[in-house]
């Protein structure tokens, strides 16, 4: 029954042979939810390092005061000046009906008419407004500031030793306390500790640290995470419900009604029920914050080691995209056709020519063939053929027909050399017979797999006649060279490359068996796509060839789970690269619906992660919910500052797989890159601590990608406004990044010169 069935997908693929209309369709009535391109607040952060605590932090008439050791000091851009009032240690800071309050060592201190003086001078632990009077907690008592003086709201007790009280706060018409142990009232003159709720309760031995009422709530921040008291019922936030870490130190309201959190280890904001983590190095200077205070759209956190200021600026995923194309342009981050991350070595930022230049630099090629696609730009399009050129040229280079390389290096050039090959085997260079270049071979399935893609891409959103002949040409010689070579890229030794292996010879031994999913699945897009655009019945007899190998099953299975713990986020995207072509062109159904059912188990698992050009590329070939909403998420989470900082997201107590997805890996949680770094696709988006420290910049292509996928099939709407501040970005003549490229130009390809 197996022979019979083969044979009938023999004929059905022999039949397929005729070139076919080159187009990428999108789905009648798909299932996504489009999202629509709205104004949403881009984090920016900047850092004011010192070698010493800051303990407090105010806004006050727009500007923001932080406190030390030995006073209050003014924030004036980048730098702290230093104010006349307290001397001594000032642990608190607080705005309240237009004067500031400095509580310090040295007595309480206010800030009004741009003139200090001193209240008092017995020590003072918190203020806070209550009644229309201050209320000062000071020692074990509270006190009434009528302007004047400090009159007493407590009463002593007469041989009862009292706890100093450590916060105060007015909540529901009464002045609620805590002494770093119990949360109290004042009643009657007296603080009761005792009978203060009915239902649920304090968690016994918590350190409480601060105590802030908003509204309904008050809230106490505690070793433990947060207790609530709203009436008289207590409740708990802690990781299970979201908190990011439990040991909490210090409260404060925001700007959009949110709430701000410190922690000993990082700053928590909530927003519309969702808590976002910000750490070191990105964000804040040092993980312990001491103090947190909000002004319009930006937020001061005090830490132990200086100042972090996160400015939310108004921004549309557009903004976004212009906003990396400058930064690409900025960074010196183009070269030959090719996209590079750079290195900081010796003092300077370098490019690296990596083990995969090409593979890399397809994504921003894929960009630019969607962008025109939707904007019609011609300066898109030019892009996209300049480096649709650079793609040929990788093939040309090589002494081999239809051999790409990995990349080219221009002999002499300043630049990071990648000089690691595959599977440990030390770096392939050859050098070309003029002596201008060299090319890295040892190539890979990667490659390939991105030549497909991106041809595929071009051919059918970008190329006009001229350019589809050798474009579909480069195909063909590419593919060809597989097939012609048993189902391998024979090197210049004659031999097989380290991956680049589809040939039973290897996926049907011990040695091939756990690539024999993925291998087999890439053989059979390279010659789905190669027939469709080349019509070349060779391609359909290779893949009845092919199919007699018995790959099905594995190709259904290819994402590979187990053991537990096995992830390989390299391998994901060298799936979906095949996937997206071949579930398109294969016109035979019984194996369509193969390719759909490997596609919808493997992003079953990927969709865990929310990268956003894995679930575009899922709802893209099969038109279904592809959590569009999550992806843009994830878009709008990328920092604007591409540099990779060392974070650290181990030690949370959130870390659970959110519900409605099951955890296939060692990693728990999928990461914001807000909270951990932006990456390429083929990266791990949940891993949860990285330690680049900010040493190396990282490449937009493949958000660029994605934003543009988006927009082609409609899953991101084009931005909902005219304003041209909320869309674009000025271009500039500035240099951040690595020195212009000053190498020889990429010499006239074969059709160019005939």
């Amino acid at each position: 029954m197996q022979h019979v069935r083969i044979i009938l997908l023999a004929a059905a693929i022999a039949s397929q042979a005729a070139p076919a209309t080159a187009q990428l369709a999108i789905p009648q009535n798909p299932l996504w939810e489009p999202i629509v391109d709205e104004v949403y607040l881009q984090e920016i952060p900047t850092l004011i390092p010192l070698d010493s605590a800051l303990n407090s932090v105010a806004v006050h008439d727009g500007v923001a005061y932080v406190g030390d050791a030995k006073g209050v000091s003014r924030v004036d851009g980048e730098s702290l000046k230093k104010q006349a009032g307290p001397t001594g240690k000032v642990t608190v800071l607080k705005s309240l009906d237009g004067v500031l309050y400095a509580a310090s060592s040295d007595g309480l201190w206010k800030l009004e008419d741009s003139n200090w003086s001193q209240i008092s001078e017995q020590p003072v632990a918190d203020v806070c407004l209550h009644g229309g009077q201050l209320a000062v907690a000071s020692g074990p008592q509270l006190f009434a500031y009528d302007g004047k003086n400090l009159k007493e709201l407590t009463t002593k007790e007469e041989g009862r030793k009292q706890d100093d009280i450590l916060g105060v706060t007015s909540y529901s018409g009464t002045l609620y306390v805590h002494d770093g142990k119990r949360v109290g009232l004042l009643q009657g003159g007296r603080l009761l500790f005792n009978n203060i709720a009915d239902w649920g309760r304090l968690q016994r031995g918590c350190t409480i640290r601060d105590i802030m009422a908003v509204g309904s709530r008050l809230y106490v921040a505690t070793n433990e995470g947060l207790a609530v008291l709203r009436g008289m019922t207590w409740y708990h936030i802690d990781g299970d419900d979201g908190l990011c870490y439990e040991d909490t130190t210090c409260l404060a309201t925001g700007f959009d009604r949110d709430l701000w959190i410190g922690t000993t280890h990082g700053a928590i904001r909530n927003v519309k029920d969702e808590y976002q983590f910000f750490g070191y190095q990105r964000w804040i200077p040092n993980d312990y914050v001491n103090a947190i205070a909000c002004g319009d759209k930006v937020a001061y956190i005090a830490t132990e080691g200086g100042l972090g200021i996160i400015r939310y600026e108004p921004y549309t995923l557009a903004k976004k995209a212009a906003y990396y194309e400058r930064w690409l342009e900025e960074w010196g981050m183009k070269r030959l056709g090719f996209v590079h991350i750079l290195f900081w070595e010796d003092g300077h930022w370098i490019r690296e020519v990596s083990d995969n230049d090409v593979g890399y630099s397809s994504h921003y090629l894929h960009a630019k063939c969607f962008e025109h696609a939707v904007t019609g730009s011609p300066e898109a399009r030019a892009e996209a053929v300049n480096m649709m050129k650079s793609v040929k040229w990788s093939e040309e280079i090589t002494s081999i027909d239809g051999f790409p390389a990995r990349s080219i290096y221009a002999v002499g050039e300043v630049t990071h050399k990648a000089m690691h090959g595959s599977g440990g085997l030390p770096a392939e260079w050859h050098a070309t017979p003029d002596g201008q270049w060299e090319w890295k071979g040892d190539t890979s399935s990667d490659e390939v797999d991105a030549h497909v893609y991106e041809s595929t891409v071009f051919l059918s959103l970008v190329a006009n006649e001229e350019e589809r002949a050798w474009v579909t040409e480069h195909l063909h010689r590419v593919i060809g060279h597989i097939v012609d070579n048993g189902f391998v890229l024979r090197d210049v030794d004659g031999k097989p490359t380290r991956w680049a292996r589809w040939d039973p010879d290897y996926l049907q031994t011990p040695y091939g068996a756990r690539a024999r999913g993925l291998n087999g699945m890439e053989a059979f897009n390279y010659l789905t796509t190669a027939l469709h655009f080349t019509g070349d019945k060779k391609f359909a007899k290779a893949k009845q060839y092919h199919l007699k190998q018995g790959y099905l099953p594995d190709i259904l299975r290819q994402k590979l789970t187990f053991p537990a713990g096995y992830n390989t986020h390299f391998d994901d995207r060298l799936a979906f690269y095949s996937y997206y072509p071949l579930v398109q062109y294969e016109t035979d159904p019984e194996l369509k619906a193969i390719w759909l059912r490997s596609l919808t188990r493997s992003w079953e698992v990927k969709r865990s992660a929310a990268v956003p050009w894995f679930n575009f590329i899922y709802g893209a070939v099969t038109g279904n919910d592809c959590e569009t909403g999550r992806a843009v998420e994830h878009l709008r989470g990328w920092p604007l500052d591409l540099r990779r900082y060392s974070y650290t997201n181990s030690h949370r107590d959130d870390l659970h797989m959110p519900k409605g997805y099951r955890m296939y890996a060692e990693r728990p949680k999928p990461l914001n890159p807000r909270e951990a770094e932006p990456n390429r696709w083929d990266g791990d988006f949940m891993r949860l601590d990285g330690t680049y420290g900010g040493r190396m910049v990282s490449d937009p292509s493949g958000w660029l990608d994605a934003y543009w996928m988006g927009r082609y099939y409609g899953m991101i709407s084009a931005p909902q406004t005219d304003d041209e501040s909320l869309t674009t970005v000025p271009k500039r003549d500035l240099r951040f990044g690595a020195e212009p490229y000053k190498g020889p130009a990429r010499p006239k390809l074969k059709h160019e010169r005939q």
